[in-house]
């Protein structure tokens, strides 16, 4: 036996040792959901935490432009605080919510699921749904607490592309973000991953909170970071000054969702080479 071990022997090995179960596509359309409860319950589910995450994380950003406005910049979260509260409190609602309904909290994320045969397009829709229904609320309690003229003149956190940055380089900004955030979605969930490294105890809100994290780092600057339709809806909702370019919070979302589903199904899943059968392959690789 040769001392060089192989990646897929090792593996094939592991596969062995801990089996998984890939459930089957979802129908595209299944209106028999509709006669479920726990349809109606993870609907609620979305609401509520899409409605938890704007008024969280859109009360941290208008704090923090008040703060910076009374020259009180030193004693505010900044940059690095803001992203941390749009991560941390994914964080929390995805483990909180998880069980119940996923925990997307996102149309992106559902929207990536769907392309991903993980949804039926009935519940894509309703998901989507919630979740803008949600972040307005959750943008209008912020705008109540906060009184409408400082939430106005503190620019309501809504997303827009930032001077110096042209309408491509934030388009680029939004899918590349959320191509890392539902390519993270993809594989903490992946059902073949957790059977692999069962054997890690890690949570999977955890990356999950941690890619909406980075991603606000690298995009705060350039467009405030979308990645997430709903919450570009609901600030813009309120804000009601900020539909300029809005449709880059929607295109750019959809596209990185879209290339990290199809990146995950057909090259790191294997599917691709399964359906053009152009080259050899095992069930230890694919």
């Amino acid at each position: 036996m040769s001392k060089d071990v192989s990646i897929e022997t090792v593996e094939a090995a592991a596969a062995e040792k801990v089996p998984y179960w890939d459930p089957p596509p979802a129908p595209v359309l299944d209106t028999s959901e509709l006669k479920k409860w726990s349809l109606y319950r993870a609907l609620i589910a979305e609401f509520v935490a899409t409605l938890i995450f704007l008024y969280v994380s859109i009360a941290t950003v208008i704090g923090y432009k008040a703060q910076s406005n009374n020259l009180q910049t030193c004693t505010g979260v900044g940059f690095l605080g803001v992203a941390w509260s749009f991560g941390a409190t994914i964080f929390i609602l995805v483990y909180c919510t998880g069980g119940v309904s996923g925990g997307h909290i996102n149309p992106a994320v559902t929207f990536g699921l769907f392309v991903g045969r993980k949804l039926s397009l009935v519940r894509t829709v309703l998901y989507i749904v919630a979740q803008c229904l949600g972040a307005i609320c959750g943008a209008g309690m912020v705008k109540g607490v906060a009184g409408g003229d400082l939430y106005d003149a503190l620019g309501g956190g809504a997303n827009a592309v930032a001077g110096g940055f042209s309408v491509g380089s934030a388009l680029g900004a939004e899918i590349a973000g959320t191509f890392v955030l539902v390519y993270t979605v993809f594989s903490a969930t992946d059902p073949k991953r957790t059977a692999r490294d069962s054997f890690i105890p890690v949570l999977v809100p955890l990356p999950i909170g941690f890619a909406v994290f980075v991603v606000h780092l690298a995009t705060i600057p350039i467009t405030g970071t979308g990645i997430n339709p709903a919450r570009s809806l609901g600030a813009a909702v309120m804000y009601n000054m900020a539909w300029k370019n809005h449709w880059i919070f929607w295109i750019g979302p959809a596209i990185g969702s879209t290339a990290a589903a199809l990146y995950h199904k057909l090259v790191l899943r294997g599917e691709a080479v399964k359906a053009l059968g152009s080259f050899r392959s095992t069930s230890a690789t694919v």
